[in-house]
Order: structure tokens, then sequence, then C-alpha cells
């Protein structure tokens, strides 16, 4: 090592500053992990990329305590209208639902984003940045991982634990895991230009499905409009320095192509390729490192968001001693199904966009039929083609027989409250809804900024305390879980003088979504995952049973199982200091 150094010591190595990278280092940061992020470039991408947004992304800005920052630079409810090449309307897509507690789409630009979540890192003195640093070997060690970097011309070394790569379509911590890169690249390709001062001055998204040449045209935050228009086989990439041939693209749009204060402008190639695996030993990938998809519903940018959000609280149990390393697998397995998923529908997507002749006329006259029957276009308009991400396998109990590790998504009917339910659906595998709610605290908050960053138990009308024994409450309590007890408006004082002794939050359901949540459904308890999503749901009677199940279900360790051993969560081991939506 004489020519050598090890320079930083750290949990968790991040490769790749993007929006995944610092995602997941601003996660990891509030859980009080000790991060070191290293860029190879010397500053932040600037030129156009991501524009939507999902309510699901929000969520997790809002986890991260940076929704003032990050929403200056948005546009919610935006509306996208798929049209053909006469201008007609095919499709309108503005879904009104905000069951996740934020607008399900919101139009955003990606660079002055990224810049708020490289700012929210200033917060946390465990987090290092480490701009300029290239990452060039990897060594695999049985107690961690040793990382060689770059920078200039100076070699360091990096002791770390885990190494997370999220460092986009060209990751060589892909490479290092010997991961296969499935998938096509269809070979269209796209110029993108972002122009200030927008020349239309309008709000709205339009897919141009106009066989003369597909385009797109966004209204983005801060007066920016973004245009997008495929290229032909015959046309060079390099025609698009031409100023005269980007003229002739815009004019169709424009009442004058000429004197726009262009942002930036780059031509892409759409890619659909998934990694054949998403970790091996120490080493982990994420966001385009591990998926590459196709623009068309914006699903790139948000895939990648998912990505950290299961993966940080994943990688945290387990550098706190509260879970084997064995659930790092489920991440792999949670997150694999639906970014495929993901890929498929946005390969569909292209090729309705794109299509030409024959195929488009058939397009437009199907979509015209669509349109006429209320529940389809009500499908397309409210988003439900887009499959919601639903964990099947990984850290989920079954609400049939409580069995860990997989679920059904039919509930099997065991008592009278399972067969009266009208919502035969299990719940276990989504996110949990997040309407607004009050405490003695706090009034007319989001869910999130009461249950907090962890895990939580949330109870229907019971003080969950009651449900468990000693034992099982010491076991919560390692966990670092927060318990609620929702109640009716009506009840909400009656509920703080009978419970007034109690460590529980009081949560008033003031709007009475909570309840129609549960009222819909044979379920009394419900077992919330930190990324929101729901790991368990029972009847009262048996909550201590769903606990043994979610036990084995996330890997616990035996300190955590058993009385003994300290591994005590909360505001020790996991110091929990990001969260809240302000």
């Amino acid at each position: 090592m004489s020519e050598k150094t090890i320079d930083h010591t750290a949990e968790v190595l991040i490769v790749g500053a993007g929006p995944v990278g610092l995602t997941l280092a601003n996660l990891l940061g509030g859980y009080g992990v000790s991060v070191v992020l290293v860029e190879a470039r010397t500053e932040l991408i600037d030129y156009p990329r991501g524009v939507g947004m999902d309510d699901e992304s929000f969520r997790t800005i809002q986890t991260m305590g940076l929704v003032d920052t990050v929403s200056q630079h948005t546009v919610p409810h935006h509306i996208m209208r798929l049209v053909n090449g006469r201008g007609q309307v095919l499709v309108t897509n503005d879904p009104a639902t905000d069951e996740f507690g934020w607008p399900r789409k919101h139009g955003f630009v990606q660079p002055l984003v990224d810049r708020e979540l490289l700012a929210g890192l200033d917060r946390f003195d465990a987090v290092t940045v480490r701009m300029g640093t290239e990452l060039i070997d990897l060594t695999e060690q049985p107690d961690g991982v040793v990382a060689r970097v770059r920078s200039g011309e100076a070699e360091t070394e990096i002791r770390t634990r885990y190494v997370v790569g999220c460092e986009g379509g060209r990751s060589f911590t892909r490479s290092h895991l010997g991961a296969e890169f499935e998938g096509l690249s269809p070979s269209t390709r796209w110029v993108v230009v972002d122009i200030e001062n927008d020349p239309l001055g309008t709000p709205n998204v339009y897919l141009g499905a106009d066989p003369r040449r597909p385009y797109v045209s966004i209204g983005l935050p801060h007066g920016i409009r973004r245009f997008e228009f495929m290229l032909f086989d015959d046309e060079p990439t390099d025609l698009v320095d031409d100023e005269a041939f980007m003229a002739s693209l815009l004019r169709p749009h424009l009442p004058n192509p000429h004197g726009l204060e262009v942002i930036g402008q780059r031509v892409f190639t759409h890619h659909g390729r998934i990694a054949s695996t998403f970790r091996r030993g120490r080493i982990l990938i994420a966001g385009d490192a591990a998926h590459l998809m196709p623009v068309w519903l914006g699903q790139g940018w948000n895939s990648g968001i998912r990505d950290a959000t299961n993966l940080a609280w994943k990688l945290t149990s387990v550098l706190r001693g509260l879970c084997d390393d064995t659930l790092l697998d489920t991440y792999d397995a949670e997150r694999r199904d639906h970014a495929k998923a993901m890929i498929d529908l946005n390969m569909i997507a292209g090729s309705v966009m794109t299509a030409r002749g024959a195929k488009a006329r058939v397009r437009d006259l199907a979509a015209r039929a669509v349109t006429r029957v209320p529940s389809l276009r009500d499908w397309l308009t409210d988003m439900r083609f887009k499959p919601m991400p639903r964990y099947r396998r990984g850290v989920v109990v079954d609400q049939g027989d409580l069995l860990p590790g997989t679920c059904e998504d039919t509930v099997r009917n065991r008592f009278f409250a399972q067969v009266d339910a009208p919502n035969k659906v299990s719940p276990v595998g989504v996110q949990f809804i997040q309407p607004r709610v009050s405490t003695v605290t706090a009034d007319d908050v989001l869910l999130d900024d009461v249950s907090g960053p962890w895990w939580s138990v949330v109870a229907w009308g019971n003080d969950p305390r009651r449900l468990f024994d000693d034992r099982e409450l010491r076991v919560l309590d390692r966990l670092g879980v927060h318990l609620l007890a929702v109640f009716p408006e009506s009840q909400f004082e009656w509920a703080q003088r009978e419970y007034a002794g109690s460590s529980t939050t009081i949560v008033s359901d003031t709007r009475g979504r909570l309840k129609s949540w549960f009222d819909d459904r044979a379920v009394g308890v419900v077992f919330l995952r930190p990324d929101r999503f729901i790991a368990a749901t029972c009847l009262a009677q048996q909550a201590p049973q769903t606990v043994t199940a979610l036990l084995s279900a996330m890997s616990a360790t035996d300190a955590v199982r058993t009385d003994t051993g300290r591994t005590r969560t909360g505001s020790t081991d996991v110091p929990v200091t990001i969260g809240g939506s302000r």
C-alpha cells in the first residue's frame, strides 16, 4: 500500500451523483448511516433530462424533508394529451387521485431538482460528497469492500461495508458484478431541446403521434418549454447542429422558430434493458445502472427513486444489526419485476407513439372507440394502465395464512369478516394511503409526517399496545416501531383521555379516508415499512402472530427476536433525523 492511501471509511459507498445516488444518500444520511458519495464529473449534469415526477417519488421527497426546496421546481397536475397528426386528442391523461398525499403527476426540471438533492446532503455530518472522483476498482472482502478511486492523478482507497452503483447505463459497478444487461435498444433517436422564456407560454403536455414526425411538447416550470423530435434513419445525428434543420422541426409548433433562448439540446437513443441481477454480496446497483427504459411515460427517473427508497431502509437495518444480510436479497426480488413491467409498458407506449401508415390509422380508430366507453376512458385518464408497485415476494406476510416472505393477491377467506369485506384484494405489498390527519400536536398534516420515516403499526379504533404482550412490545421497541391508533374525529378527545398514559400516537381521521380504507377490507391492523409499503395486515387478535411472521420475512436477527443483546433503535442506534413535508 506504499503508493496508495486509505483516505476514507464509510458504511456505504454510493457511486454516481445522479438523482438515484443523491436520493439514496439523503435517505441514508437521515437514518444516521455514514456515506461517501463519489461522482466522476466535477459538476452535476445540467443538460435536458427527466421531466415527469410521480406521486410516489414526491412522497420520497417528503420523507427526505425537501418538499419546500424541490416543489419550487415542479408543476403539479401535469396533464398529458396524446394527439394524432391532425391534432385530434386521442387520449387525455389527467389523474385526479391523491391517495398517496400528492398529485399523481408533476412536471419538473431535473437539473434544478438534482441541485436541491445535493444541497440537502449538507444537513448530514456523516455524508461526504467527492466530485471529480472516479471508481476504478473494487475488491470484495469478508467484512466489506475496498474501492479504489481516482481524483485527478491521485489514487486512493475507500473502505466500506457496502457499495451501491448508481452511475447510469455504462455502470462500472454492474460490469464488476458480471450482470448481463438484457433487453432491446430501439434504433430510433430523438433530439431533445429545452427552451427558456417559453415561446408558447402554456402548461400543456402533448405527445404528438404524428406519422410525419412524432414529437413531444411539454410546458415545464420556470417558463421552460421542452420539444422532442424523432430523427429518421436517414438523418445523421450531426444534422441537429444545422440551425435550418432545427428551425424546420420547430416551425409547425411555433409562430417563429428563430431567435429562441435554447438552454440545452441533445440527441438520445431509447433503451429498454434490465440487469440480470441487482446484487452480488456487498455490491448492489440501482437506477439506470440496473435498468434502462424509454422515456414515454416518464418512468426512468421515478423507477430509480423507487430503487433508492426500497434499498435505503434495508441497508440501514442490516448495518444496525436489526436484520441479517439476507434482507438485501429482497431488494432484487421486490424491485426487478416492477422495473421489468415498466420497461415493457414504455416499449408498448413507444410503438403506439411512433406508429405510421396503416398502424397509425388503426391506432386512431381504436383510441376513438375506447374513449366512447366511460370505464375505459377513465382507465386511461386516471393512469390505471400504469402498473403500481406490488411486492408479492420479500418483506411481506400473506394476509390469509400469515405465511412470511410471500403474499397472494386475493385474501383467502378464514373468518366471516373476510367473507363479508367488500374488497377481497389483499393490500399487502402495495403502498398505504396518505390522507391528512390531526394529532394533539399537529393539525391537518399528512400521515407520513405523523408516522415518521421508519416502521409503524397503524390500528383502527384500538391502542395497538394493548394487542401485544411485554416481550412483543420489547421486540417492536428494538425495531424502532412507531405505534399509531386511528379514531374518527368524533372520538378524538375521548381517545386522548382513555389512552392518556400510552406512548401510542392518537390520530384523528378528520377526513374519513382512513375509515373508508379500513371499512373496505377485513383489516384492523397495518404494519408499515419505512418505504410506506404494507408489510402485513391482520385482524386485531392476529397481531402477535403477525409480528412473528414479519420478523421472519425481514430476516430479523436473533438479538431482535429475543430478549438478549442491545439493538435498540429509535433515537439511539438509528437516529432518524429526516422526515416531514416541511
